[in-house]
């Protein structure tokens, strides 16, 4: 099992002194982290790995995953997109579900511990059911810009009883919510099987394996099949790119237990690029594999993110840890990651001939494309790894724990 130690070559003895001073603050305490699904989308991902580190700090942290129906999460996709500005219809019935889930969970959970942290908006009420003795901390990972203003009511009576809100980017900060509010940043963890080394015969067996071609430059983007990730503006983009260059688009997204709309918009997507898929010159995947991402990363020439809305975007840091350029919407989270015109371009989400043309402009100059890599490779190791965030949150239980 990798253990903490075996960070120390990437980011230095320094760093690592930090991390142990740091953890003799919270050494014995006992943590919940509690979330909706155990794979599939960066929080799950951020998760498996930040708890494993916390343990190895000395930090007693337990995992529990909310269990819930269809009809339960098909609601809390609602919220989730109406979190980040969509309309949502708050039925008598929505609400009832939502919280009959949470009473149940906690119901059959033994939360026994000294802090306890709430990701996202499913798990967020198990709080009112909670004798509530120690500090809870809810983490909001999702884009909250402009929350839509009814399900902002609604939540608040919920958010009103934690100590603490994380979120992602200072513009989250909501001033209408009189409780403790910090910014932390996501990470990546570079050990991961996403992204760490690979060699170039297992790079290649993977490609083959999925069958993905290497006779043309490649454009990817890795995200979920979801409206906010806009794969059909990725498809209008490659279609402007495709009339100057040959090249292929791949659109790499997993299907995640609590988000019933990827199938949909999966269906969709694979309907007006069915030309494309035909030729060749556009492969959809839906496969959970990290080593197929990790390759894809790697092997292309340009990696997008063209969303509309963004709680961080995390896909961006890992492309540019493996130092390739990317092509990203100005929302959300990706401006701390990517600077323009350094590590790669920031467009807005609605200018597919701009995105269309930063993406020719790196197709076209492939130096200018490997120097960027490396900046951008270079920015990610010192802000934006594992070991960063695990700082980050011992620094904030301290605190709570105090």
């Amino acid at each position: 099992m990798i253990t903490l130690e075996d960070y120390r070559e990437i980011i230095g003895d320094e760093a690592m002194a930090a991390i142990y001073r740091k953890s003799r603050k919270v050494s014995g305490a006992h943590l919940l982290e509690v979330n909706s699904t155990y794979t599939g989308g960066g929080v799950a991902e951020m998760l498996a790995s930040l708890i494993r580190l916390l343990n190895c700090a000395g930090v007693d942290t337990d995992w529990a995953i909310l269990h819930g129906s269809p009809d339960f999460f098909e609601v809390t996709k609602r919220f989730h997109n109406a979190l980040q500005g969509d309309k949502v219809n708050l039925t008598a019935l929505k609400k009832d579900l939502y919280l009959e889930a949470n009473e149940d969970f906690y119901s059959y959970s033994h939360i026994r511990h000294d802090a306890i942290v709430v990701h996202d908006v499913q798990p967020l009420p198990i709080i009112r059911f909670a004798r509530k003795r120690e500090p809870w901390i809810w983490r909001c990972h999702v884009d909250l810009t402009e929350p839509n203003r009814e399900l902002w009511g609604y939540l608040k009576q919920f958010i009103l009883r934690y100590d603490m809100m994380v979120v992602s980017n200072e513009n989250y900060v909501k001033k209408d919510l009189p409780v403790d509010q910090r910014v932390v940043f996501p990470a990546i963890d570079p050990l991961s099987s996403k992204n760490m080394a690979l060699t170039d015969e297992t790079i290649q067996r993977t490609l083959d394996k999925f069958g993905i071609p290497d006779d043309k430059p490649m454009i990817t983007q890795v995200s979920r099949f979801d409206p906010w990730k806009d794969p059909e503006g990725v498809l209008q983009v490659f279609g402007l790119v495709k009339k100057r260059i040959d090249c292929r688009l791949v659109l790499c997204g997993s299907m995640a237990a609590d988000d019933p709309q990827g199938i949909e918009v999966y269906d969709r997507v694979r309907k007006l690029a069915s030309r494309w898929i035909d030729s060749g010159d556009v492969i959809l995947l839906t496969t959970e594999n990290n080593i197929l991402v990790n390759a894809l990363q790697r092997t292309s020439e340009v990696v997008l993110q063209k969303s509309t809305r963004e709680g961080f975007g995390l896909t961006v840091a890992e492309a540019l840890w493996k130092g390739t350029p990317v092509v990203a919407s100005n929302v959300g989270g990706i401006p701390v990651q990517l600077k323009d015109g350094v590590s790669g371009y920031l467009v807005e989400p609605n200018d597919f001939q701009g995105c269309a043309d930063r993406v020719v402009e790196l197709l076209c100059d492939p130096d200018l494309a490997r120097e960027m890599g490396r900046r951008g490779r270079e920015h990610i190791r010192r802000n934006f790894l594992i070991t960063r965030l695990l700082g980050d949150w011992m620094d904030l239980l301290a605190a709570q724990l105090k």
